[in-house]
């Protein structure tokens, strides 16, 4: 005779399923789910998806990014490192900028994706008053866990 597989009766009248036999139901210890679910978070962060628990406001939930980046035009000797590390710092992000001896400026942004976006939008069109932007290249964007920084510093 086979068994019955239709729907568990309690489960159909929104009770807990009784019909499984009690030594067949285990108890999975909390710190087990938890490590499970961080591991799945950190799994879906390698493939790009963002993912945030209940309850937590990390910076409005964003994902945290570091994303490389290096500035051309008249980037140097106009103030650009000093007004690049105040909009950062105003912004809430943590990385570094520098000037390189091929006359452009370049460095590393760090923090939720929003934040980061829109100092990149600053890079290309804005940086400081007496600068002159002809591209912006931004690369090695990848999701990270948390930040490897604490500040916005200008590294000479």
């Amino acid at each position: 005779m086979l068994p019955d597989l239709g729907v568990c009766r309690s489960l159909a009248k929104g009770g807990a399923p009784s019909c499984v036999p009690e030594s067949s139901r285990r108890r999975i210890p909390v710190s087990a789910l938890l490590a499970g679910v961080g591991l799945l978070i950190a799994f879906l962060s390698t493939l790009g998806c963002s993912a945030r628990a209940p309850g937590l406001n990390m910076a409005e939930g964003d994902t945290l990014v570091s994303v490389d980046y290096e500035i051309f035009g008249k980037v140097q000797g106009v103030f650009f490192r000093k007004y690049t590390q105040a909009e950062g710092k105003k912004l809430g992000l943590v990385g570094w900028v520098q000037n390189t001896d091929r006359g452009t400026v370049q460095g590393q942004l760090q923090g939720p994706i929003s934040k980061v976006r829109g100092m990149q939008e600053w890079l290309e069109t804005k940086g400081s008053p007496k600068s002159h932007i002809d591209r912006a290249n931004f690369n090695n964007e990848k999701v990270i866990l948390k930040l490897e920084y604490s500040d916005f510093q200008i590294v000479k």
